[in-house]
């Protein structure tokens, strides 16, 4: 199978490799990458730009989308299913939902539309994108992955100090205030953006069984690991999170693995995202992965009516309609 893969937040830590490993091993794809800022004077997509270089016949494009702006996401979804009818791109086969954000070092932080960033960013612009794409996926299917974390399960993540959860209000979801524990409050939105994607992803795969047009469409949502590599460490953290990775997590990794197994470079991952993506690893199935096995996740998670109430105010939240989704029965 080939067609489009559409990869958001493709300058990053994963995707960058991630991209490699997919023109490397599967060059008949056409690989969609969006970015925030799709100039050079951004290292990061200077980097993926060096990268897909080294392809010169790979059909790729860079593309802007700022998950941030929802009206942006919808125009760009509308802009991807006008240029597959048209044929000026393959099918879809897959859409890798991998941009994402945190902030764990200062206030919270809103959108233009009025929404805390992390929730946005991480799960209900990826909700729009999904949701107004998947008649755009050719007639044999395709793969959607999505990214959650060990810290949507209590007591699995370092940095927690709050547990996840999802709340009886979920529109607080979407709000913020600020607090003197900007680490902890910060690392809760973020883990409850992952919960809610888990969550999402286990009710999307119900109707898209249900459907006898879009039950040949399957979604992973996977755990990739502790990337130790990763420059998430880096961004939006107070310092002694550089520390621990520059001193502890990268030089150490490969003695902490034996104690944490899930600890590995952004590399690894980004192979395993792709031949998800690629509907190559667990083909056909549904679910999710910590990393590639199957695990359960929280008993949260798997809660069917909360499930449910995430997938009614994320498509809410996402301006889903029933005349913008292929799904219009479940809206």
């Amino acid at each position: 199978m080939t067609g489009t893969i559409i990869i958001t937040g493709a300058n990053g830590s994963l995707a960058i490799p991630a991209v490699r490993h997919l023109l490397t091993k599967y060059p008949d794809y056409t690989a969609v990458l969006t970015v925030r800022k799709t100039e050079d004077t951004d290292p990061n997509t200077k980097k993926l730009r060096e990268t897909i270089a080294k392809f010169p016949k790979a059909q790729t494009s860079i593309r802007q989308l700022d998950l941030a702006n929802l009206a942006a996401v919808h125009e760009f979804a509308g802009t991807i299913a006008s240029e597959i009818a048209e044929k000026k791109l393959p099918p879809l086969a897959s859409i890798v939902c991998n941009a994402y954000y945190w902030n764990l070092a200062r206030d919270p932080e809103f959108t233009p539309d009025g929404i805390e960033t992390t929730i946005q960013v991480n799960h209900i612009s990826h909700v729009a994108l999904v949701l107004r794409l998947l008649d755009s996926f050719g007639p044999e299917g395709g793969r959607i992955v999505l990214f959650t974390s060990d810290g949507h399960f209590p007591g699995k993540n370092g940095l927690e100090k709050y547990p996840p959860g999802i709340p009886d209000d979920l529109d607080s979801l979407l709000k913020a205030s600020p607090d003197a524990d900007k680490l902890g409050r910060g690392f809760n939105r973020y883990a409850n953006s992952k919960l809610a994607i888990l969550m999402w992803g286990y009710a999307l795969n119900r109707y898209l069984e249900k459907d006898e047009k879009l039950r040949k469409i399957t979604a992973i949502v996977i755990d990739p690991g502790s990337l130790t590599d990763s420059r998430a460490l880096r961004t939006n953290t107070p310092q002694f999170l550089h520390y621990v990775q520059r001193f502890a997590l990268q030089p150490l990794r490969p003695i902490l693995r034996f104690a944490d197994p899930t600890m590995r470079t952004a590399a690894d991952a980004g192979a395993d995202v792709i031949e998800l993506a690629t509907n190559h690893a667990y083909p056909g199935e549904r679910g999710y992965l910590k990393l590639l096995k199957r695990e359960p996740s929280s008993p949260e998670s798997l809660d069917e009516d909360k499930q449910q109430k995430v997938w009614v105010k994320s498509a809410e939240w996402a301006k889903i309609t029933k005349e913008n989704t292929a799904l219009a029965s479940s809206i």
